[in-house]
């Protein structure tokens, strides 16, 4: 890549939540400028940083299921509105021939019938008008009770909207917290509207993201990852970031031993010291399709050259780094998934 694919932009508390946590996370010793593998994470941190922005990214997905939900219940509702409005004037209809009709008694018919086939005749077109009465009775009944349950489906949705909304603003809350302790600031990041869209990885009927394993042969490593991860690495491929990776590692912070975790070397082979140049640039634009893709891909959180982003609190610093090239995260881009 030799043009800029990225351009910075203000950080908007719009989506504010857990990747504040990440602040705290990179205060370690320090790590070998050619390995990555003590990337620096305080152990408590890296646990808030997973259940709080797990929490939001759930509780985002639920309240755009539960739009979707509203938005199909309303247009379900105009439409049994509509049928509503229709069979209405014709209940009227219905009235008119209760009261002509209702005090007809087969004994009145049978005196008024000139022959037994009149009297038949005369006894099948009762049937029928009443016949075609109460079909549209039934029908009228049938269109309010529809109505009823969709207007019963909707204020549920509202309800259920209004919950994880609330949930949403506590994992926030719980995030800026731990971002004052680390003393993490809101930065401008890396942000591309000309990066390259990624395929959307599989999700629940539901919009949620499957519980999955380390169940495939890693690639970059001996080990294993999770499909999700193998989904976004050959994404990144795709879009033409094939420079070294490495995933999965036995042990270490984030998320390299669930097989959730790679990091991409800003060189051919190996990691090597603070990106600049060609290489830092490299950086930035894979930085910045990550974090375009991060609904498509699942993306957790992403940390390069001293800032972190997650769906959540956008782009931050990190204060209390190692002060080296791997916890520093200037030599690689670091991506944890869902």
């Amino acid at each position: 890549m030799t043009a800029p694919l990225y351009r910075r932009v203000p950080f908007t508390a719009a989506l504010a939540a857990v990747t504040t946590l990440l602040a705290g996370l990179v205060v370690a010793t320090p790590a070998a400028a050619q390995d990555p593998s003590d990337e620096g994470a305080q152990p408590l941190l890296s646990d808030v940083i997973e259940s709080t922005n797990r929490g939001f990214v759930e509780a985002k997905a639920a309240v755009e299921e539960s739009r979707k939900r509203q938005l199909q219940l309303n247009l379900e509702l105009e439409k049994v509105e509509e049928r509503l409005e229709a069979l209405t004037p014709q209940i009227g209809e219905v009235a008119s021939n209760s009261y002509r009709l209702g005090r007809i008694t087969p004994v009145m018919v049978l005196l008024n019938s000139a022959s037994p086939d009149d009297l038949l005749d005369r006894a099948e077109g009762l049937d029928m008008i009443a016949m075609h009465d109460n079909k549209r009775v039934r029908e009228l009944n049938e269109a309010r009770e529809q109505a009823a349950r969709a207007v019963a489906a909707i204020e549920a949705e509202v309800t259920r909207e209004e919950q994880q909304l609330e949930v949403m603003s506590r994992q926030k809350k719980e995030a800026e917290k731990a971002l004052q302790l680390v003393g993490a600031v809101a930065t401008n990041g890396f942000v591309s509207a000309t990066s390259p869209v990624a395929a959307q990885a599989p999700r629940n009927a539901n919009g949620s993201w499957p519980s999955e394993s380390c169940s495939l042969d890693d690639p970059t490593t001996s080990g294993c990852i999770t499909p999700r991860t193998m989904h976004a690495l050959n994404e990144a491929k795709k879009a033409g970031f094939t420079r070294f990776v490495s995933c999965f590692r036995p042990g270490g912070p984030f998320e390299h031993p669930k097989g959730r975790a790679c990091d991409f070397s800003m060189q051919s082979s190996g990691f090597g010291g603070d990106a600049t140049g060609d290489a830092r640039l490299y950086g930035n634009n894979l930085t910045a399709f990550l974090v375009r893709n991060a609904d498509k891909l699942g993306i957790l959180y992403v940390i390069w050259y001293r800032q972190f982003w997650s769906p959540t609190t956008g782009w931050s610093s990190y204060s209390g780094a190692g002060g080296d090239p791997s916890s520093d995260h200037t030599n690689h881009v670091h991506l944890s998934l869902l």
